[in-house]
């Protein structure tokens, strides 16, 4: 008898063991998380901790992940009062409570009661089951003990107030406390606490189907549950009072939605099936946001009758490339003007917005500086022969100038000089996504020709604004500041920039308070008037503003200086009233940039005949030298004016000053009403070749250019021949293969009629023996 007792209790322990064992294996083995599979809702935040917006899940569901340590207690233990008062001590199921149920429910004849633990409902929200019948009951128990030996009670109950439903179709303590009481479930008090516990029991029944307003049911469900809470915490009763105070709970319909366009981008861009970290905190300013969003308003609402009905704006700060306001159009909401669609990441033609740029390159590779006289005159560049916007020509300008009167012929000359990187290789550089290849655009680039995003041109600007830095924009707070790249010289980008500076700003501006902040912009429009911009700096913002229509039709009111302007200088204006303390980010000045004095006129290095002078930028190394040969000192003979040749005699000579000026721009100051004082004519030789001077400069024919003709226009298709030349040439002797042509006035062309096929030689010859060259083809074709 003693065998046998010790044999069972031998056996009874052996199997408590293996019984243990099993739990512990079972608890031990690897489970997947709560919350994996669950669809989350995103919460975004502006910089400064303001709600932007939150999302539905996929499956169209308010649903935020909290942990439970982020949960107030006086959630957590309202919720344990109301539902499950023996949550830490039962196996996941009540025996008792689920006796009373099945009474009540199937005996007595009574309200269906179900007597479930916080696990048999967690059970049954998480397998979805039908728990009306004994069966699904019975079901429901066995999955709630099947919770209970795989997770935690904390993980349990952590999961339980992350799929509980709350009304309509909010689920989780994390999303009604967002959306009901517009803060974290953290900061929860008692009464919004005790109303969050009793609503999971029947959230439809609780809050009123329609406007989900906070009916008698749940008032009188949650006072009952703080008469409880009483005699368990007796010292609240002081609260007693709060309880009286009308309670409002915000529906989703009120919670903001603040700058869709950027919220839709950065779901586009971090866009998951499933991830529990719901929050999401953006580089956006809301303040900004909403002081961009009414001035475009403002803006459209005075203008819609000149066919004004979009606009989108970018503000970015450059010091981390955050993305402080993004207005994607005029009206999210608005389907004629196709208002959903992102403006500042749609391809549009820039205009004149990337000519800045070209002039940096230009100072970068030594081909000019601000104040180098570039030509505005009627020229081709191969095939290509640009017209400037207004049609008109300014003839001799400084580059500082024709980049703030945005000249056309000027910037596509400098384009045109830059070798590695050329315009093109730059562009790519920066990262200008979805271009075609170089010779796709040609010099067109420079005027518009290619496609760029807002963004992109933000990206650009930022470029200088950090000193030839190039960095990536952000969204996310706590995304990582990339490894900036270099693509331009300190000395470039601060020369451009106090080029920009001087650009002065429209008239017709709103405010015309001054600003200690310089303002460094330009304007540009688009071929068919399609797009308006005006781009520029301003303290340590980035500011792009674009007008136009997404359908592309034109409207000859979308001139980039005219509507474009006034809209971003207005932007301005409200963020320097807003912010009155705003300041322009310091930068070390460039230890390579040097001031040094010019002769006006040319823009090279003054010779003492120079009449005026001025200052410029220079960098050492790169800026290109040369002296002045504008003005000029011509010997005269005192009685006849004409020019003497050496040796001079003192007493019967006089020395004055001229101007030369090559023969396109003496046309334009003729046209102009301005003609110069022609020099006289030189007749001096020395060793019978002429000396000093510049050499005349073939523009037609153009440069390695196969010209096309038809065999039977053959001996009758002519081309002509022209050439710039100095202000002291009178003629120009042509020659094709050093066959005599003939001869024309320096400032008129001359015709020749090819006859074969072949390459030719052309040369042009001034009546002081300077000379200029080039190669042409003709080929003959049916």
């Amino acid at each position: 008898m003693k065998i046998l007792t010790g044999r069972v209790l031998q056996n009874g322990l052996m199997a408590v063991f293996l019984l243990a064992l099993l739990l512990a294996a079972i608890r031990l083995w690897p489970h997947p998380p709560l919350w994996q599979g669950l669809p989350q809702s995103s919460v975004y935040y502006d910089r400064h901790g303001a709600l932007l917006r939150i999302t539905l899940a996929n499956d169209d569901r308010y649903r935020l992940w909290t942990p439970l340590e982020q949960v107030s207690p006086l959630a957590v233990r309202g919720l344990l009062l109301h539902e499950d008062r023996w949550f830490y001590y039962n196996p996941g199921f009540n025996p008792v409570s689920l006796m009373r149920g099945f009474w009540r429910s199937y005996v007595a004849g009574g309200k269906m009661q179900g007597g479930s633990t916080i696990s048999m409902q967690l059970a049954r929200m998480r397998w979805h089951l039908n728990t009306r019948t004994p069966g699904g009951k019975l079901l429901q128990v066995l999955r709630a003990v099947q919770l209970e030996l795989s997770y935690s009670k904390r993980d349990i109950l952590e999961a339980y107030l992350n799929y509980a439903p709350y009304g309509r179709n909010i689920e989780s303590i994390g999303a009604a406390s967002l959306i009901y009481f517009a803060k974290s479930p953290k900061a929860l008090t008692l009464p919004e606490a005790l109303t969050l516990a009793v609503l999971p029991q029947s959230p439809s029944y609780r809050l009123e189907p329609k406007t989900g307003v906070l009916g008698a049911a749940l008032t009188q469900a949650r006072n009952r549950l703080f008469q409880r809470w009483q005699q368990v915490y007796p010292t609240d009763a002081s609260q007693q009072t709060l309880f009286r105070l009308p309670l409002a709970l915000r529906q989703p319909e009120q919670v903001p939605y603040i700058a869709p366009h950027f919220i839709e981008q950065l779901r586009l861009q971090t866009q998951q099936l499933v991830q529990r970290d719901t929050r999401v905190d953006t580089t956006l300013d809301a303040g900004l946001q909403r002081l961009v969003e009414r001035q475009v308003n403002a803006f459209i609402a005075r203008n819609r009758s000149r066919g004004i009905q979009n606009a989108a704006v970018l503000l970015v700060d450059s010091r981390d490339m955050g993305v402080r306001a993004l207005v994607g159009s005029a009206d999210y909401y608005n389907r004629p003007i196709q208002g959903q669609v992102n403006g500042t990441n749609a391809k549009r033609s820039p205009g004149s917005t990337l000519k800045p740029f070209i002039y940096a390159l230009g100072m970068e590779q030594g081909v000019l500086h601000p104040m180098t006289i570039l030509k505005d005159v009627p020229s081709s560049f191969g095939a290509y022969a640009p017209e400037n916007f207004d049609r008109r020509f300014l003839g001799p300008v400084t580059a500082t100038d024709a980049l703030n009167f945005s000249r056309n012929i000027p910037a596509v000359y400098v384009a045109s000089q830059l070798r590695q990187p050329t315009f093109y290789q730059f562009l790519r550089l920066t990262g200008v996504a979805n271009m075609a290849n170089e010779s796709h655009y040609g010099l067109s680039l420079v005027l518009g020709g290619g496609e760029v995003t807002a963004q992109e041109l933000a990206k650009l600007y930022a470029l200088l604004a950090n000193r030839g830095e190039l960095r990536p924009l952000r969204m996310r707070l706590n995304e990582a500041e990339s490894t900036p790249v270099r693509l331009l010289s300190e000395e470039a980008s601060f020369i451009t920039l106090d080029m920009l500076r001087q650009h002065r700003r429209p008239g017709d501006t709103l405010a015309q308070r001054s600003s200690s902040l310089p303002v460094y912009w330009k304007t540009g429009t688009s071929w068919g008037f399609r797009d308006a911009w005006s781009v520029g700096i301003f303290g340590p913002y980035v500011l792009v503003v674009w007008e136009g229509n997404f359908d592309g039709r034109g409207n000859n009111a979308l001139v980039g200086a005219e509507v474009a302007a006034p809209l971003f200088f207005n932007i301005i204006d409200s963020v320097n009233a807003s912010y009155p303390g705003l300041r322009e980010p310091k930068h070390p000045f460039p230890q390579r940039l040097r001031r040094v004095e010019i002769c006006l006129a040319s823009g090279d290095l003054p010779t003492p005949w120079c009449q005026q002078k001025g200052k410029t930028w220079f960098i050492p190394g790169k800026s290109p030298i040369k002296v002045d040969s504008v003005y000029r000192p011509v010997v005269l003979d005192i009685h006849s004016g004409e020019v003497v040749c050496p040796p001079y005699d003192a007493a019967q000579t006089r020395t004055e000053i001229f101007e030369f000026w090559p023969s396109d721009l003496a046309n334009v100051f003729a046209q102009a009403g301005l003609p110069k004082r022609t020099p006289p004519v030189n007749r001096c030789k020395d060793n019978g070749i002429a000396v000093g001077g510049n050499a005349p400069r073939i523009t037609s024919p153009l440069k390695n250019t196969t010209y096309t003709l038809r065999q039977s226009q053959q001996g009758r298709d002519k081309i002509a021949f022209n050439a710039v030349t100095d202000a002291d040439s009178k003629t120009v002797y042509w020659f094709v293969d050093d066959i005599y042509l003939g001869s024309s006035a320096s400032k008129k062309p001359i015709d020749w009629r090819p006859i074969n096929n072949g390459r030719y030689r052309i040369r042009a010859v001034d009546d002081r023996g300077r000379a200029d060259t080039r190669l042409v083809t003709i080929e003959w074709v049916n």
